[in-house]
């Protein structure tokens, strides 16, 4: 077993512990805020691949126990997994150190942008942090749903921690849908124990491909699918839910919306190798999953277009490129997934990207209303390209890494069979772009207004250096996709 593992989710509650307990010392809870911050990422890359049995019981199949009787070594008890487990692997570590980055990043920006820090927004922030690391690591599936709980609670927290307008509205409305959407899916997980008798996923996997023979248990493995299913999409914020977790990313402070971002797509990314491992085999799945993608970038970028808060555009652009990960998951097959997974690491540092960036809009002008702005490329011009290129990015422009993401699934779609599905990812794309730029010109280069007042002078050096560094990471995924793509690509290889 590999000790370090459970480390990634420990070491942040243990923070988040210390941070709620030191509330009120700034400089005690910046220090901690800061090492633990940027430790995360270190550890990540320094763990060894691997499983770790808590408590360490093993499947008996792994522990060489000599003169077993063959009843036993025959029998499923032989390879079933007695206790949580959490499976380390290339994919999990790129998710997780592209976390820890944006994690760092916006921590970084917060500190230094804010006069005294708060103990309960860096707690939330890294029990958050730890529920979907261990979303992504456990291989168990009631373990996934605390976690998943846990999330949506620290997500409720940070959008009431917020300054923004209707914030506690906003909260109020994502905790009632947290009511319906979390206990659809814990039963859509009983369901799943009381016919396969576990709640590990691979466990659950190899008698799924046993039950599905049988009419019946067929059936009903079908609703389990279609519960968690619901479950998947309330959790990573597509349609129908769409709304209300744009509407969670606009109310969130621009440091808090990059992290609740990043927090969606590693639940959605969790929860679909998951779904896939269990019921990639139905075509159902495939259906659903094509389906639900299209739905989402079509309203994605349908709705970013009318919106004259450039916050909310960024959020519902963001639910838009969601649908290009599920889009990989319902072509299916080894490239096509890996692409969409290879979207998903880019949504990510893009999406923080613009948060951060436009987040000195906001910084300077407190506000985020497209109309009551213009003129601001005066105020740091280097911030300005730097946003442009940003969007450059999510539109799929080269060389940056979404344009290989995209091109990725294109071909995918080409190759599937589907060259109806290529078109629409190109004008999805295309439409992507001419919102970004439309709300650059309207933000920075028509002329300024003469009520527009400015509430602070100059952008932190933090912003300007975080923005910087993601655009770097963007640059070097786009010209060497293959640092991202072949650990990806190694470890959906073994699930097919």
């Amino acid at each position: 077993m590999n000790e370090l593992i459970p480390l990634i989710v420990i070491i942040p509650i243990i923070a988040a512990l210390l941070l709620n307990l030191f509330a009120g010392k700034n400089k005690i809870i910046k220090a901690i805020a800061f090492i633990v911050g940027i430790g995360m990422p270190i550890l990540t890359l320094i763990t060894g691949y691997g499983l770790h049995y808590f408590g360490g019981h093993q499947p008996l199949a792994s522990s060489n126990i000599a003169g077993l009787p063959s009843y036993i070594t025959n029998s499923t008890l032989y390879n079933l997994h007695p206790a949580i487990t959490y499976s380390y692997t290339p994919l999990a570590k790129v998710f997780i150190f592209a976390l820890g980055i944006v994690v760092f990043l916006s921590l970084l920006t917060y500190l230094n942008s804010e006069n005294k820090s708060s103990g309960p927004f860096l707690f939330m922030v890294f029990m958050g942090t730890a529920s979907v690391s261990a979303l992504i690591l456990s291989d168990d599936l009631f373990n996934m749903y605390v976690f998943f709980e846990i999330a949506a609670l620290i997500q409720t927290g940070i959008i009431i921690a917020s300054s923004a307008k209707d914030n506690y509205e906003t909260a109020l409305k994502y905790m009632i849908l947290s009511s319906i959407g979390g206990p659809i899916l814990l039963l859509g997980i009983t369901i799943l124990l009381a016919i396969c008798g576990s709640v590990n996923i691979t466990d659950i996997s190899l008698a799924v491909s046993t039950l599905v023979q049988t009419p019946i248990s067929r059936g009903v493995l079908l609703f389990a699918f279609s519960l968690i299913f619901f479950g998947w999409l309330y959790a990573s914020g597509l349609p129908p839910f769409h709304v209300i977790k744009s509407s969670v990313y606009s109310k969130a402070e621009p440091y808090g919306a990059c992290i609740l971002q990043a927090m969606s797509l590693i639940s959605l990314i969790a929860f679909v190798i998951v779904i896939f491992r269990i019921f990639g085999d139905f075509d159902l799945f495939k259906g659903a999953m094509i389906l639900i993608s299209i739905i989402a970038m079509v309203l994605g970028v349908s709705m970013a277009v009318v919106q004259t808060d450039f916050r909310r555009m960024i959020a519902y652009l963001s639910v838009g490129e969601l649908g290009f990960v599920g889009l990989g998951f319902g072509l299916g097959g080894k490239f096509a997934i890996t692409a969409g997974l290879f979207q998903g690491v880019n949504e990510m540092l893009v999406t923080t990207l613009l948060f951060i960036g436009l987040g000195s809009v906001v910084y300077l002008t407190n506000t985020s209303d497209t109309r009551k702005l213009g003129g601001l490329i005066g105020k740091n011009t280097m911030m300005a390209i730097m946003i442009l290129l940003g969007g450059f990015a999510m539109a799929g422009v080269p060389p940056f890494n979404g344009f290989r993401s995209k091109l990725m699934i294109v071909e995918a779609a080409l190759t599937s069979g589907y060259p109806e599905l290529a078109v629409i990812i190109v004008l999805i794309s295309i439409a992507t772009f001419i919102v970004f730029v439309k709300s650059f010109y309207t933000i920075f280069l028509k002329p300024q207004p003469n009520d527009l007042k400015f509430v602070k002078e100059s952008i932190p050096k933090s912003m300007i250096f975080a923005v910087a560094v993601l655009l770097i990471i963007c640059l070097i995924l786009g010209l060497y996709p293959g640092i991202v793509t072949n650990p990806i690509s190694q470890c959906i290889g073994g699930l097919l």
